[in-house]
């Protein structure tokens, strides 16, 4: 792509808000760069929304609630159908959008934007299917009536890592339930869910339904809206820490609540796995989103009599990733989001390696500008690691010996999280005997990617509460009323 192009597809954006259907700047007219994590480079500036807006967009979801809750099931999934097609045709140039705002590879890019559409096209089929129920009473002296509706206006929080799908999961079933929103997307990639939003208007969503803002003050301008009283949901998406933060502000009010929050994968690899599909599993599960994903491998368990072979063919793979910008020809490996991000992975390292683990491959920063780091392979990883115990959001694979199966099982549990967990295996027997022991709320079973729109996501222990996608996805925006009928 030519720099023409980038500028473009950039200036093509809306960068201020978008509250009750209209593109309004910050009332106090302040913005904040838009960064390119490969260069440093501010890309643009988006506008920079204060408390007052915040209470603005809120104002503008209550009042369009009623009357959107009340259209009809089918028209809120044909909007949805819309914007779908529409996300699919604009593919390309969405790609390259998320591209340059967070740095994932072009071909990356463009498998996000189809994964995200699929939750607009899933939530549309499920708008006409949103059920209720008849009984009889026990006593049959009555009847039970059972309905579901919209929980009402929702406050939605989206992270950076995947900024157009995680949009949609949350977008998708609350369109589909009849629920207005504000959506505050994470402040370094504000530029995919502008994006989205106008493509949402294009698509024929009423004004008021979906309000943006985008802020560099998320708790400033978040917090106020949660213990406001009126919206009835959040669901947010980002790390355990904030995570416990908004549910201590949800209480309040006492909101329903979504959480999608942090993760600490292992990966399972027993010796009689067939070594080609778990090393190609592993690559997946570990350099997806260049590592920067709550459900990448961040443990890899290998079991003793293959952990030399296992260790030596990752290391020959993750050598081979061409490193550079995402626009690039070929580059599977991207910038890190950000500074930070790149401080922390390489003090995980250091700290891994001071403790006796040894670099089998990368394990260092890369000289120019950008946010790179190399993609690594540690070996002999000793349990009180950093990196055992914290999320490593990098394109690094600590890799682990065991030697029994209830050894296994028994480090993999050893977390506060429980997202997913990987396995492979070719004993049918030992893949669901250990599936079951494994806390998590998903297992990749001789796979190495989980995450499908028509699929429950979501974790257990401190890796959230809830679950998006899937036939489930909807419940999470809608209420149950029981109607006591006597005959």
């Amino acid at each position: 792509m030519s720099s023409i192009s980038e500028a473009g597809v950039v200036t093509s954006v809306g960068k201020e808000l978008f509250i009750g259907g209209k593109w309004v700047p910050a009332t106090d007219g302040k913005t904040f760069p838009v960064l390119d994590p490969s260069t440093g480079e501010a890309l643009c500036e988006v506008a920079d929304a204060s408390p007052a807006d915040g209470v603005s967009a809120l104002d503008a979801a209550v009042a369009a609630q009623a009357d959107w809750a009340n259209v009809a099931p089918r028209e809120r999934g044909e909007i949805l159908r819309r914007a779908y097609e529409l996300l699919i045709k604009r593919a390309d140039e969405l790609a390259l959008l998320m591209t340059l705002e967070m740095g994932k590879p072009l071909a990356e890019s463009k498998g996000e934007i189809t994964y995200a559409a699929e939750f607009f096209r899933w939530f549309a089929e499920e708008a006409v299917r949103i059920d209720g129920g008849y009984a009889v009473a026990p006593n049959g002296s009555g009847r039970f009536l059972v309905t579901k509706q919209p929980v009402g206006p929702c406050l939605l929080i989206t992270p950076w890592n995947f900024p157009m799908a995680m949009g949609t999961r949350k977008i998708g079933p609350a369109v589909a339930a009849g629920c207005t929103m504000v959506i505050k997307p994470a402040a370094q990639t504000p530029l995919s869910m502008l994006a989205l939003a106008a493509i949402l208007a294009e698509a024929g969503l009423p004004e008021g339904v979906l309000n943006v803002l985008t802020t560099s003050d998320s708790g400033g301008v978040m917090e106020p809206l949660i213990r406001d009283g009126r919206a009835r949901k959040l669901s947010f998406t980002g790390s355990t820490g904030v995570g416990r933060k908004l549910l201590e502000q949800c209480a309040d009010k006492v909101l329903r609540t979504s959480m999608e929050l942090g993760g600490n994968a292992p990966f399972l690899v027993f010796e009689d796995a067939d070594l080609d599909a778990a090393i190609d599993g592993a690559m997946t599960a570990k350099m997806r989103n260049i590592g920067e994903a709550c459900t990448a491998a961040n443990r890899f368990y290998v079991q003793r009599g293959i952990v030399d072979e296992f260790s030596r063919r990752l290391t020959e793979r993750m050598e081979a990733l061409p490193m550079g910008r995402g626009t690039e020809e070929g580059v599977v490996v991207g910038p890190l989001i950000d500074e930070a991000a790149v401080e922390k992975v390489s003090g995980l390292v250091a700290d891994a390696t001071e403790r006796g683990a040894r670099v089998l491959t990368g394990g260092s920063t890369v000289d120019g500008p950008g946010n790179f780091y190399q993609a690594t392979v540690l070996t002999d990883v000793p349990k009180d690691a950093r990196l055992a115990s914290e999320e490593i959001f990098g394109p690094v694979a600590p890799i682990t010996p065991f030697d029994s199966e209830d050894e296994a099982i028994a480090a993999a549990n050893d977390t506060e999280f429980g997202l997913v967990s990987y396995v492979y295996t070719s004993d049918l027997k030992r893949a669901l005997r250990v599936s079951e022991r494994l806390e998590a709320g998903m297992i990749g079973l001789n796979q190495g990617l989980v995450s499908n729109p028509a699929a429950p996501f979501g974790g257990i222990k401190q890796s959230g509460l809830g679950r998006e996608g899937g036939s489930v996805g909807i419940d999470e925006f809608l209420e149950t009323k029981y109607i006591a009928v006597a005959l």
